[in-house]
């Protein structure tokens, strides 16, 4: 039977136009660009602290300068223009689906999925000369999972900056409450991450608005202060950018000024809940203006007033009276729009989450689809939380916001380096460009993100390693799992079995010939083959001569659903292992497939599609669609009622096997496997003791344990009482 759910295997690339178009442009507003849009509040008080002597004019100038070019090649050009063409085929963005791009998941074919019996050599891993680009896989990979460990520190790192810089505008105004920064501060985070339940759409809705007007703000205030002095816009020649270099000598300024550009990834990570048009249109006619004519407004007015305002740059530059009603509708914004900052490196880590996910690169853990239409739009409660403390842990123990803003410029310039690198080898592997392309892109990408790196690893003994650290950890937790997982999911598929080879029928109970037969009339049932499954059915024949009793199997009256939890053809291990604990068989056999499909939900009609083994009698193979938003939540009475449809087409007089059908189901149980894995013995020379017991640490002691923790089972409606983890000692 055809799957009918297969054409649309892959969730399609959100497409919207006019009126939709305008609408989810509107909504990038309040989740992508609030995290870029807040950078005015801290970025020049990163390059010239408070703390320090106020700068020349003609620094201010190439300051600026540097700022303005910094935002148009890297957010404008780098992120907007180019690598929003680099999605995956399902739309997902980030450095993880550059990776998904340069080595995509193999198309899964669910009609041979339910391929229970066949040809033997069908059933063994095909072993293939490795290219260069499969040599450098695992390599990539590793970078690839430390960029994606770093972006989502970066969820803790923005709400930690962003909130605790504009909450510090109450302490221009009222230097009393200063020491209340802090608690205020945590305070407005709590809410930010309670209120993630409510899922990105409403959220985008909600906080959409509220960016439009910060933007707004930002420009109004901005070209406001540009008439204190014009000269400013002498800061578009990139010249004077270079020039501060050449005169001050002073590279650490480069970590200040890469703060203007923190929120890039966000850009592109979130391109899974948006799509291309919509990002590009609110970037280039709000975003980005806005936030050029607010640096060049502060510019202007640092020039002009010096010391006066470099203590806090940013709310010094507000247009009227300290404590007048303009100042205070821009601190109300401001604490509005950082929150809303927040919430796109947030929304950001649960899209990361998830692809990460679906590529086992870490722990089945539950995810919420809020969206009926997208199905990038995420809410991972395990996350948020964690994200949470994290958040309050970083504010409270960093009180001095330079050492935080230092913490946050290294996350940010890692990703971004690691993005130009994958850029580059996607543009000569897949869109296939000629090579020359990629290098030059990579060369002058490269340099920049490497000159801003450079500036922020000077960092690290003042704050930036933090995120260092909540990068390695997550980065070794997510190449633990996926070495673990593809381990398991190996020895899944090498031990996994024709039905037809490990099952037998006999036609007379008195002879032992090894013949099959479809036939059920007379006397017959089924026996254990000793063979191992993996002979030819001719040397079968040959080993079952009689002289061996063979192991007969009871079939009773029950269901038993076997779910395959990797790909491939054949029973699965479990199977094998049940039947060889157990020797009977349920009346109805069904190993189940699963397949998440790009629609929010499947129509119930549509959900099962059935294979019926025709040699071996209740043998069914089933592969189950679901939508994103559908609950896993086998309804066997549905499941049956396509069982019996096959079963009448086979055979229209088949009332009798019907109705053993029916009575069966009625006690169906869940059968999943439970791998207690064992590590590998593997030969090392003059450090095989040594490379045995780090394995065996690696696999038995950190991987078994999380596995046990976060079970396959766990996204499950099923009763816990329905379903049985058959244990099989698995050696990978």
């Amino acid at each position: 039977m055809k799957d009918v759910v297969d054409i649309n295997s892959k969730r399609a690339p959100v497409s919207v136009s006019g009126l939709a178009l305008a609408a989810l442009s509107f909504q990038t507003l309040g989740i992508i660009y609030s995290d870029i849009g807040t950078s005015p509040l801290y970025v020049l008080n990163g390059i010239w602290p408070a703390s320090g002597e106020v700068p020349s004019q003609e620094d201010v100038i190439g300051g600026i300068s540097a700022i303005i070019w910094s935002l148009t090649l890297l957010p404008l050009i780098k992120y907007v223009f180019v690598s929003l063409y680099f999605s995956t085929t399902e739309g997902e963005g980030g450095s993880f689906a550059l990776y998904q791009g340069i080595y995509p998941r193999t198309e899964q074919d669910f009609g041979e999925d339910r391929a229970l019996t066949g040809d033997s050599q069908d059933f063994k891993p095909h072993v293939k000369k490795q290219t260069f680009k499969q040599k450098i896989q695992f390599p990539l990979l590793l970078w690839c999972l430390f960029g994606t460990a770093l972006t989502m520190a970066d969820g803790a790192l923005t709400p930690a900056v962003s909130v605790t810089s504009a909450v510090g505008g109450i302490g221009v105004a009222q230097p009393s409450v200063v020491s209340n920064i802090i608690p205020i501060s945590i305070a407005f985070i709590v809410v930010l991450f309670f209120a993630q339940q409510l899922g990105t759409a409403r959220l985008a809705f909600t906080f959409a608005p509220v960016s439009l007007i910060w933007f707004l703000l930002l420009a109004g205030t901005g070209i406001y202060n540009i008439t204190t002095f014009p000269g400013v816009f002498r800061a578009f020649d990139p010249s004077r950018a270079i020039l501060l270099f050449v005169r001050t000598k002073n590279y650490d300024l480069m970590a200040g000024i890469l703060l203007a550009v923190t929120g890039c990834e966000a850009i592109f990570a979130n391109l899974g809940q948006f799509n291309r048009a919509s990002i590009r249109f609110s970037f280039c006619f709000i975003a980005y203006p806005s936030l050029v004519l607010a640096y060049l407004g502060q510019g202007a007015r640092l020039i002009q007033e010096g010391s006066n305002v470099m203590d806090n740059i940013f709310y010094r530059t507000i247009p009227g009276p300290i404590n007048g009603p303009l100042y205070w509708i821009v601190f109300v914004f401001a604490v509005l729009a950082t929150l809303i900052a927040s919430q796109a490196m947030i929304t950001a880590t649960f899209s990361l989450v998830q692809q990460v996910i679906n590529l086992k690169s870490l722990p089945p853990i539950r995810m919420h689809h809020t969206s009926e239409t997208i199905q990038g739009q995420v809410y991972v409660p395990v996350v948020n939380w964690i994200l949470m403390i994290v958040t309050i842990v970083l504010v409270g123990a960093f009180s001095n916001l330079s050492n935080l803003t230092n913490a946050y410029g290294f996350a940010v310039a890692t990703v971004m380096l690691s993005t130009t690198g994958l850029l580059a080898i996607q543009m000569f592997y897949v869109k296939k460009w000629p090579i020359i392309v990629g290098a030059v892109f990579f060369l002058f990408f490269g340099f920049i993100d490497g000159a801003f790196w450079g500036a922020s690893a000077k960092k690290v003994p003042h704050g930036a390693w933090v995120p260092l650290m909540l990068g390695i950890v997550l980065a070794l937790l997510m190449v633990l799992w996926t070495w673990g997982k593809a381990l398991e999911d190996k020895f899944d598929g090498v031990n996994r079995m024709n039905l037809r080879h490990f099952i037998g029928l006999y036609a007379d109970p008195d002879e032992s010939d090894g013949i099959e037969s479809s036939d059920n009339s007379g006397k017959s049932g089924y026996f254990l083959h000793k063979t191992n499954g993996d002979v030819s059915s001719s040397e079968q024949e040959k080993q079952e001569d009689g002289s061996e009793p063979r192991k007969e199997l009871v079939r009773i009256s029950t269901c038993a659903i076997f779910h395959k939890i990797s790909q491939g053809k054949g029973v699965p291990h479990t199977f094998v292992g049940f039947v060889r604990q157990w020797p009977a068989l349920p009346r109805v056999v069904i190993f189940l497939s699963v397949c998440v499909t790009p629609l929010a939900r499947v129509p119930k009609n549509e959900q099962y599609i059935v294979t019926k083994v025709r040699s071996l009698d209740g043998f069914y193979g089933v592969t189950y669609y679901l939508g994103f938003r559908d609950n896993f939540d086998v309804q066997i009475e549905d499941l049956v009622e396509k069982i019996v449809q096959i079963e009448q087409e086979v055979n229209p007089n088949a009332e009798i096997a019907i109705s053993e059908i029916r009575l069966a189901i009625a006690e169906a149980t869940h059968i999943a496997p439970h791998y207690h894995v064992l590590s590998k013995r593997v030969q090392a020379g003059l450090f095989t003791p040594v490379a045995n017991y780090i394995r065996s640490l690696l696999i038995e002691t950190l991987y078994r344990r999380i596995a046990t923790m976060f079970p396959e089972t766990e996204n499950w409606l099923t009763s816990a009482d329905k379903i049985i983890h058959v244990g099989i000692n698995a050696v990978i």
